[in-house]
């Protein structure tokens, strides 16, 4: 017999538990962490406020009025959902890991690419910066066939 309410059971990522509108604002706020490069502060933060989602949902229903002038209303009510429930916070906490990693292995595709290119310059373009020529980066390196992308 247990004294708490629910499972203390994590939340099975294979297992589709949240509806595709809620998954798609949970994949927007990942990208978003991803692209402001802020995913290990927004773990770290995820990880220390995971018990109190509920307390933040319900702080997110007292700043609503504010926020209505500031954000789309649509996806601020359908986070504000999304945190109700326990298991979103370790959702999201995949998709961030998720994303995380494939950016870090797109940015070392792009500096293994920029290294070698580096070494055709001459001798003033590499260390003094002098006339140095413009790089396009192929789609090869930033996106690579799939079957590159997982043996990484």
């Amino acid at each position: 017999m247990s004294f708490f309410k629910g499972s203390a059971e994590l939340p099975n990522p294979e297992k589709n538990t949240l509806p595709a509108e809620e998954e798609a604002v949970l994949d927007k706020v990942a990208h978003k962490v991803i692209e402001w490069r802020m995913a290990a502060p927004a773990i770290l933060f995820l990880e220390s406020v995971k018990p109190l989602n509920f307390i933040g949902s319900q702080a997110m229903v007292f700043f609503e009025p504010i926020v209505q002038s500031l954000f789309n209303i649509k996806d601020y009510d359908t986070f504000r959902q999304v945190l109700e429930k326990r298991e979103s916070i370790e959702i999201l906490l995949l998709k961030i890991e998720k994303y995380d990693a494939v950016a870090s292995r797109r940015e070392k595709r792009i500096k293994k690419y920029l290294k070698v290119e580096k070494k055709k310059w001459k001798w003033y373009q590499r260390w003094l910066g002098i006339a140095t020529p413009k790089v396009q980066i192929p789609d090869e390196v930033l996106n690579p066939p799939e079957d590159q992308t997982k043996s990484l």
